[in-house]
């Protein structure tokens, strides 16, 4: 006990405290959802799309921080978007033959209804599904699960997404 005491007391010396990612909680997790919403909202909107989706994946995506496993709502041919690039071309459509740009739709609102958010101290994994919606008002119902992990400002990223549209057998 003495010697486990010891190593901790000297790892708090030698690594700043700032250094280690500090729990999640679900409602941070509802707060990044809520705002990666309003991002997509804000992308459809923007002068400059282009930019305003660079600035939406920076904020919410961890791909500076390793891997993000991205598998997009309407991707079927490149299902899986493993870049920032890839994520881009989804988000605006710019380099994939299937990417028609999916945050310009224009969206309106996006809202969550979440089955279940687990927090296990330094990551966190969302499920459910959101809605978004359409300029005319009509709801597009999507399902998704998202994992979340702090990067070292203590902000919530993305490393998990997965979206589809719910099974239908029409």
């Amino acid at each position: 006990m003495k010697k486990q005491a010891l190593t901790l007391a000297l790892a708090s010396i030698l690594i700043p405290a700032s250094a280690y990612a500090s729990d999640i909680t679900t409602e941070e997790v509802e707060a990044a959802q809520a705002a990666w919403g309003n991002g997509i909202v804000e992308i459809g909107k923007a002068e400059d799309p282009k930019q305003a989706a660079i600035a939406h994946i920076d904020k919410f995506y961890g791909f500076d921080m390793g891997s993000v496993l991205f598998k997009p709502t309407l991707a079927s041919e490149d299902q899986f978007r493993g870049t920032k690039q890839e994520a881009l071309s989804y988000f605006i459509g710019q380099d994939l033959k299937e990417d028609k740009g999916f945050a310009l739709a224009p969206y309106t609102k996006v809202r969550w209804e979440n089955e279940g958010i687990i927090v296990d101290d330094d990551s966190a994994v969302a499920m459910g599904n959101y809605f978004f919606t359409k300029t005319d008002g009509e709801e597009v119902k999507v399902e998704f699960t998202l994992g979340y992990v702090k990067d070292e400002n203590g902000n919530l990223k993305i490393n998990l997404h997965h979206s589809s549209l719910p099974y239908s057998a029409n």
